[in-house]
């Protein structure tokens, strides 16, 4: 009975059933329970443990599994076979350093395998005490590379979600991977794969887990939850925290701690219980690597004599640990045996093939990426073959065909070729990978956009020449969540008819949309002028509780880094509301916003401007006449033209029309103006942005639409306006 009382007592806190997940999140910080120099506490099993007995359901099912334990406690689990167990890594990710690489995976797997099959060199090194007594527990782990449905993934599944850094909910957690990961959106249960889940704070531990229970057997809870810092040596990884993956699976297979069942070493009273593993000293366990010490008596049957304390165990809280047991090791091989935790259908062939955890992979799916999507004219990117399981050849192609070259040592047949871009477009990618004898393709159309030449000051859009965002160059539109995007509304505008417009009215909380620009020449700039950005635009709350933000990012560099220059948010965006989908419709809607702090530091060829908006389930937002100019701010936009000088012999003809009218003029210089129309009244008809060229220009105006009467059209800024009539 002591036995399966202790068996349980470990890091277990984590059910499926009537009981939840206690919070961890609020918990005062034990020292006790932590390594030295750490400021997370290594385990919280003891205390939910606890809290778990205090149900009825589980303490009764929990009687069923100590009856189990106690007939597997002797079970003589022969040596020489190998038990393989199918893993996945479930990374759930808020886009920061938490979404590490497959590379730190792999890793972590490397020293998994590493440990448990005694691998590692520095088991040659252990205290004298336990020379000879490291053993091989002949358990690897696999990555599936077969989801449930028998979709083939690499091990891996990604989730983005707030919720890897509110670990005081592990089933909430659970749940975000198993509806919003990138490979299969169910269950994934835990009778079939072992399921470690990565995140960016779990509850202030640096991991936990479940021991073998059938309370939640085949339940997607029967994995382990770990830090993103505790995963292998490499990336976030250390060394000092590449141990605790194989803490916890030791855990997950039954092991105690080597000082018995509490989560806080160094408490003398341990000396009274001990893991149940004879070989294992009773000690009251440590928080450092301290080698000699030896704080219990330790005879019993297996010891006939009082020796240190086995602090290069990996179930010790010790930074030197390196070994299992002989004791330890059949105690994990024999819970694999159990028929009703799960663990024993693990290894079974069946599941294995059906998990694609055999060790024989094959190429099931080409995928690749690159470093960066959006570059200027002359960059470049490097592409990154991803393909999954096995691949041994390439080739890549370009569309269109133009435009681009291979970097100096790539080619087509190259893994990770670098590819140079010498004309501005979108560009479509396409790999072929093969393993030799299967083959398979991934294409990205548009995946690439090159951006035009760099704009040149003043700089306005008013988004009057397009009927779509999408799959522009001077444009890039982001929407992570695949839902409404910034896009083109053509029936009302701040300047003309057009302006762009984000549909934010039924959106998911949450959501964040950009609109990014086109590089932009402030390289003429002096240090010490001013550039105004200016932009207008029109907003309304859902509900007055609604706190949703505007912010403007500004980059120096084509996009690689940006800085935040202006944030407008809650009622300073608009303290009215509207309860049905929005849109202005006069101009008091709409605000002008004039921005002065786009510093000497951004005068480059290449700088760039982003609109974020950042959604709490309120209403729609427009956007227009994105005006950067030399100079103090100015409410009216400026334009290009200075005036007179820049353009002569201005003609407009016919006069009166009962067609077009057209303005023929000369230009002195290459420039960008617009054409605006009003009325007699003043109320602008219309506003066109054209570029001059130097000498001879010609501007067709179109009048079908405008009412019989009298009409003045202004060329640029400061030019005197053109009276003409229409009949």
């Amino acid at each position: 009975m002591k036995l399966i009382k202790k068996l349980l007592l470990t890091h277990t806190f984590f059910v499926i059933g009537t009981i939840g997940v206690y919070g961890q999140k609020n918990q005062k910080f034990d020292p006790t329970n932590a390594r030295e120099g750490e400021k997370v506490e290594f385990c919280h099993q003891h205390k939910k443990m606890a809290q778990l007995m205090q149900n009825p359901e589980f303490a009764a099912m929990y009687e069923q599994d100590k009856i189990a334990f106690d007939k597997l406690k002797n079970k003589a689990v022969p040596k020489g076979v190998v038990y393989k167990i199918p893993i996945v890594f479930h990374v759930l990710h808020n886009n920061g350093v938490e979404n590490i690489s497959d590379e730190q995976i792999y890793n972590a797997v490397e020293i998994l395998n590493r440990d448990f099959r005694k691998l590692n060199p520095d088991t040659a090194t252990v205290q004298s005490d336990f020379v000879g007594m490291p053993s091989d527990v002949e358990i690897e782990f696999v990555l599936a590379t077969k989801a449930p449905n028998g979709t083939c993934f690499k091990g891996i599944t990604r989730t983005s979600s707030p919720l890897s850094y509110q670990g005081d909910d592990g089933s909430a957690q659970v749940t975000a991977i198993r509806n919003g990961n990138d490979v299969y959106q169910q269950s994934w249960p835990g009778n079939r794969y072992l399921n470690v889940f990565i995140c960016g704070e779990i509850g202030g531990a640096a991991g936990y887990t479940t021991n073998p229970s059938a309370w939640s057997a085949t339940s997607m809870s029967n994995g382990i939850w770990i830090l993103h810092d505790y995963v292998g040596s490499i990336g976030t990884g250390s060394t000092g925290g590449s141990r605790a993956l194989t803490h916890e699976v030791g855990h997950w297979l039954n092991l105690d701690h080597t000082w018995g069942s509490n989560n806080n070493p160094g408490n003398s009273s341990s000396c009274s219980t001990d893991d149940d593993v004879e070989d294992t000293p009773n000690c009251i366990g440590v928080t450092a690597c301290l080698l000699n010490a030896n704080t219990c008596n330790s005879v019993n049957d297996y010891w006939d004599y009082d020796v240190r304390d086995n602090v290069e165990n990996y179930m010790d809280y010790s930074y030197c640990s390196k070994m299992f047991t002989p004791g330890q090791t059949a105690r994990m091989r024999a819970a694999l045996q159990g028929t009703t935790t799960g663990r024993f259908n693990l290894w079974q062939t069946a599941n294995l093939n059906a998990t694609g955890a055999t060790g024989e992979l094959y190429l099931c799916k080409a995928e690749f990426q690159a470093n960066r999507t959006t570059i200027c004219l002359g960059d470049s990117i490097q592409l990154s073959d991803d393909s999954y399981n096995v691949v041994n050849g390439w080739n890549w192609e370009i569309t269109p065909a133009t435009g681009w070259s291979f970097g100096s040592g790539s080619s087509a047949s190259s893994q990770n070729p670098m590819i140079n871009f010498s004309t501005s477009g979108l560009y479509s990618i396409k790999l072929t990978a093969t393993d030799g004898t299967t083959t398979d393709e991934e294409i990205k159309s548009n995946y690439i956009r090159v951006l035009p030449e760099s704009a040149v000051l003043p700089y306005w859009e008013g988004f009057e020449s397009y009927t779509t965002l999408a799959n522009l160059t001077n444009w890039e539109v982001v929407n992570p969540s695949n839902n409404n995007a910034w896009t083109i509304e053509n029936t009302t505008g701040h300047s003309g008819a057009q302006c762009a417009k984000l549909v934010n009215y039924n959106q998911t909380v949450g959501n964040i949309d950009e609109l990014i620009s086109a590089p932009i020449d402030l390289s003429v700039i002096p240090s010490n002028e001013i550039v105004t950005l200016s932009f207008r635009y029109a907003y309304r709350k859902r509900t007055s509780a609604d706190y949703e933000y505007l912010k403007v990012f500004v980059s120096a560099n084509c996009g690689e880094n940006w800085a935040q220059r202006k944030t407008i948010g809650g009622n300073q965006l608009s303290s009215q509301t509207a309860t049905t989908s929005w849109k202005p419709t006069q101009a008091n809607d709409w605000v002008t916003v004039h921005m002065v702090n786009v510093t000497s530091n951004y005068f480059s060829e290449n700088f760039k401007m982003k609109f974020r908006f950042e959604a709490d389930g309120g209403n729609n937002i427009y956007l227009d006449d994105i005006n950067l100019y030399a100079g103090a701010p100015s409410d009216n936009l400026v334009l290009g033209i200075d005036g007179l000088n820049d353009i002569q012999d201005i003609q407009l003809y016919p006069n009166p029309t009962e067609g077009d009218v057209h303005i023929r003029y000369n230009a002195m210089k290459n420039e960008k103006l617009t054409v605006v129309i009003t009325d007699i009244t003043g109320k602008t008809v219309s506003t066109s942005l054209v570029t001059s060229k130097e000498g001879s220009n010609l501007i067709i105006l179109p009048t079908d639409g405008m009412a019989s009467g009298t009409y003045f059209v202004e060329l640029g800024n400061n030019l005197k306006a053109l009276k003409f009539v229409v009949k």
